[in-house]
């Protein structure tokens, strides 16, 4: 039998009974803890992909944006009676990048026929920092003002000497120049005695206020000067006038060849057939010039014509045509360009002082230099007419002292 305690209490072993199963419950529900399902594993799905939109292409106004190339505007009529001569500069100065090989250098052309003033404003607006053209008188004066405000300089075409300044150069031929020129050889050659025939209007002005400073300043004298109408009759008239105070040992024509031609007869009629006729600058843009049988023994003065052959010869091979006459000033404004260009840093303005380089520039029409009008100062050879083509008779200098 079980022994038990006297004093009431329980049997040895219950409080560690109690202890134990205690523990079990313990275990016994941790253990449950441990096995109690978390629910079902998640479902891996595969990712949302959303379509790809295509990306729409930047479109930028005006021409692309460069930095690796200068800006330069040319504006020439493309369009209306010029764009033959708009379009030959055109080619001039695309011949003049191709052959330089050029690359840091964009040309974008303009046409200034619908109005150049907008034509140089939209210029502006694409970024140029230099302005080739125009070619005609008027539209230099619309251009200039709108430019010089944007800072930029404008090379212009045109001969008008009124229309340079205000940041406009003028490249053109300039009659006063090729009848100095004229008129001094003449003087070298013995000439005292000149008489003078000059159309009515601006070019005429300016021819006959030419001829005087020239004819004084070589020491010679002008016996008569006489205008004309470019009318049937007005030269006739004209030369009849002049015949009242023969002889003259040289006669200026300051008109283009056909007048010349037409006149020689008539002077010959009234006595003066002896005299020496001299031409302007206008004869050389003509290439039936030296066909003229009148105008055997003519002189006048110009820019050398050598390197001109060559490049009209290339230049036919390139675009099928002849180039107008003009269209080497496009072909040497680049080679301008291209001189001052190590001057010129991407992005930034145009350095328009180096356009008054005193030892000048060169081109195909020679040497030539701005001065302080702003009008190329030219490097003119004497040429004569003679068995249907010209001769030089008198070199043009290869440069200027500065």
């Amino acid at each position: 039998m079980a022994e038990r305690d006297t004093t009431g209490q329980r049997p040895i072993g219950f409080k560690r009974l109690l202890r134990m199963a205690a523990i079990a419950g313990a275990v016994a529900l941790a253990g449950c803890q441990t096995v109690v399902p978390r629910g079902p594993a998640p479902v891996k799905r595969p990712p949302v992909t959303r379509p790809v939109q295509p990306q729409q292409p930047v479109v930028e106004q005006g021409i692309p944006t460069d930095t690796q190339r200068h800006r330069v505007a040319l504006l020439v009529p493309l369009s209306g009676p010029n764009a033959g001569v708009g379009q030959s500069l055109a080619n001039a100065t695309q011949m003049a990048l191709l052959d330089s090989k050029n690359e840091r250098i964009r040309i974008t052309s303009y046409d200034t026929a619908t109005g150049a003033a907008l034509a140089a404003q939209k210029a502006l607006a694409d970024g140029n920092q230099l302005i080739l053209g125009p070619l005609l008188a008027d539209d230099v004066r619309a251009v200039a003002p709108i430019a010089h405000r944007a800072g930029v300089p404008v090379v212009s075409f045109s001969n008008d000497a009124t229309a340079a300044g205000n940041g406009a150069y003028l490249m053109g031929y300039v009659p006063a120049q090729s009848i100095g020129r004229v008129v001094d050889y003449a003087r070298e050659q013995g000439v005292t005695t000149f008489g003078g025939l000059v159309p009515n209007g601006t070019y005429g002005q300016r021819a006959s206020t030419a001829f005087l400073r020239a004819v004084e300043s070589a020491g010679g004298q002008v016996a008569s000067l006489q205008t004309y109408d470019r009318v049937p009759g007005s030269i006739t008239s004209a030369i009849v006038r002049m015949s009242k105070s023969a002889p003259y040992q040289a006669i200026l024509i300051a008109d283009g060849g056909n007048a010349a031609s037409a006149a020689v007869p008539v002077l010959r009629k009234n006595g003066m057939g002896g005299a020496r006729v001299l031409g302007t600058e206008l004869w050389n843009s003509e290439s039936s010039i030296a066909s003229k049988p009148a105008l055997e023994g003519a002189w006048f003065a110009s820019v050398s014509d050598g390197l001109y052959r060559q490049y009209a010869a290339r230049y036919r091979a390139r675009f099928g045509a002849a180039p107008f006459r003009l269209s080497s000033l496009g072909y040497d404004s680049v080679l301008l360009t291209i001189r001052i260009m190590r001057d010129w840093p991407m992005g930034a303005a145009f350095p328009e002082d180096r356009l008054k380089d005193r030892g000048g520039f060169a081109g195909i029409d020679g040497a030539f230099r701005f001065g302080r009008d702003n009008v190329a100062e030219r490097a003119l050879e004497v040429q004569e007419i003679r068995g249907g083509t010209t001769v030089t008779i008198s070199p043009a200098p290869s440069g200027f002292e500065r």
